[in-house]
């Protein structure tokens, strides 16, 4: 069986170019490595309406999950073979809102970047609320 699926941010903007009826997007996802402070780089196709969504909801930055197939292809130049691999999306899922995609904090081990917030204080005790502060 021939399944990705990988979760990690758009490189760049993505490019759209009509084949025949349909159109397909194209774009590179960054994904870190786990245990190791790594990332590697797929490039990504998307056809349809998956594409459209691409187009219309998705920019650079962006945290996306991508699942479909790789596909392989061959460049010849000058005599050497070059292999290249592909992603080839059957479904692509924008994970963050439009303004989340500016990284405001380190890669988690995912090669997501997380918002780090501020613990929430903990909730008063029973009978605590009643007590007046004596340094206010």
């Amino acid at each position: 069986m021939n399944r990705i699926c990988i979760v990690g941010r758009l490189t760049d903007e993505p490019k759209s170019r009509e084949v025949g009826t349909q159109v397909v997007a194209e774009f590179s996802v960054a994904v870190g490595r786990m245990k190791k402070e790594e990332t590697d780089f797929f490039n990504v196709k998307v056809w349809g309406k998956q594409a459209e969504f691409v187009m219309n909801y998705l920019s650079k930055g962006r945290l996306v999950s991508v699942s479909g197939r790789m596909e392989s292809r061959k460049h010849e130049k000058d005599g050497r073979t070059t292999t290249y691999w592909d992603v080839v999306a059957d479904q692509v899922n924008g994970l963050d809102r439009k303004d989340d995609s500016a990284p405001k904090a380190a890669p988690d081990m995912f090669g997501s970047f997380v918002k780090k917030k501020a613990p929430a204080p903990p909730p008063p005790l029973p009978g605590e609320d009643d007590l007046e502060d004596p340094f206010a």
